[in-house]
């Protein structure tokens, strides 16, 4: 990577953080405006999640007031979201403190293991009691040891779980125990971590024409056709979703690279894979319509089903080209790389305003039909740092051994 990239990787990761501070609100961290400012409304466990993630990063990498910002993250975790009966964290809180939502789910419950998992490594009080709690939250109510994989969600008391079952919520776990991994040294977190990689990447994808399946019964039985009338769901949408291949190739690399820190060899299918997922997602994803971009989803045709441009699959692109460029050392990696970060750079970052547009149409103005605000920074503080880091350990372990351009 030229010296040139690097400060403008650097540049844009300081840019984010500073957008960033604004985000704090009492009982958590809020959505932002265009400008920057807190958004009314509920406090969401996943945005103050990331956010704490976002900043104990930022602490990592020595830019003041980042700590405070953990800190109000890690109250803000154990305050209002936690809930004190009946285990878990509530996925929604007022303004004033009491839950909107209660019911549990493995996705943001994953980012509470992430958020944690990074305030240990940024060495923040209270940080390693959070994760215990987040870990043993996990272990009990979302780990499913027969299938390999978490289930989905619960009702307040951990009494009733729904049927359905995905592998958004996977994908996230699998980053939040790298993660955990990494600070605990507890090797069962990364064995399960590369239980639902093997799942999803070397034979889910495989058997759908590299394309992943995201949403299943209790049996772990595709449901091809779920929300096929309510394609552009933020979370849950119909069809196939190159961002998340993009993702699943990125992870199977770090996955892999955290074997060999252990002195594990890693099994021979994973750089293949990564690459095949890679390959698949931008075939389907990108241009695919006539203009630079990659599209939201496909169906399972590949055929482009919603075309809207969104930041966290261009964050995606630009960590995943990064690292297969590690893995393999091959040049058309880097050559993307180049080109996933100059798409980003003329589309996507907003410098009047700051941060990412979260949302383009396809002709790659800004659009708000899904994303009406700018959420969080997690995916795009993650896409200026994974290519100055190693694949492991995970970002902020990595930032705190002193690996950051090493």
């Amino acid at each position: 990577m030229t010296p040139t990239m690097l400060a403008l990787l650097e540049a844009e990761t300081d840019r984010l953080l500073s957008f960033g501070r604004r985000s704090r609100v009492p009982g958590g961290f809020a959505r932002q405006a265009d400008d920057g400012a807190p958004l009314e409304g509920p406090r969401e466990l996943w945005i103050t999640c990331r956010m704490t993630h976002v900043h104990a990063i930022g602490h990592l990498l020595g830019r003041p007031g980042c700590a405070e910002l953990v800190d109000h993250g890690i109250a803000s975790l154990t305050g209002p979201f936690a809930d004190d009966e009946h285990g878990g964290w509530y996925p929604e809180v007022a303004a004033d403190g009491p839950p909107t939502s209660t019911t549990k789910a493995a996705y943001p419950h994953a980012f509470v293991v992430l958020a944690a998992s990074s305030a240990v490594a940024a060495d923040r009080p209270d940080a390693a009691a959070l994760l215990s709690a987040a870990l043993r939250v996990s272990d009990e109510r979302f780990w499913d040891e027969d299938a390999g994989m978490v289930v989905e969600e619960w009702d307040r008391a951990f009494a009733v779980l729904d049927g359905y079952r995905g592998v958004n919520a996977a994908m996230h776990t699998v980053e939040a125990y790298l993660a955990a991994a990494d600070v605990t040294g507890e090797d069962r977190l990364l064995d399960r971590a590369l239980r639902m990689v093997e799942r999803v990447a070397h034979d889910l994808a495989p058997a759908h024409d590299g394309r992943i399946p995201e949403h299943f019964d209790d049996t772990w039985t595709p449901l091809l056709d779920y929300h096929a009338d309510l394609p552009d769901d933020p979370f849950r949408p119909f069809g196939s979703t190159p961002g998340h291949g993009l993702e699943w190739a990125r992870l199977t690399l770090h996955a892999r690279a955290a074997l060999s820190t252990r002195g594990q060899e890693a099994p021979a299918w994973m750089v293949p894979a990564a690459v095949a997922l890679y390959d698949r997602a931008v075939a389907d994803g990108w241009a695919v319509d006539g203009a630079p971009g990659f599209v939201y989803t496909v169906d399972w045709s590949g055929r482009p089903v919603v075309r809207q441009r969104f930041h966290w699959v261009a964050a995606e692109a630009v960590a995943a080209a990064a690292a297969l460029h590690r893995a393999t050392g091959e040049q058309r990696f880097a050559d993307d790389l180049d080109r996933w970060w100059e798409y980003v750079t003329r589309y996507h970052v907003d410098r009047a305003g700051g941060s990412w547009w979260h949302e383009l149409d396809p002709a790659n103005a800004v659009a708000r039909t899904v994303w009406k605000e700018k959420a969080d920074l997690y995916h795009a503080v993650q896409a200026t740092l994974i290519p100055r880091l190693p694949l492991a350990p995970a970002i902020a372990p990595a930032l705190a051994w002193g690996l950051l351009d090493h």
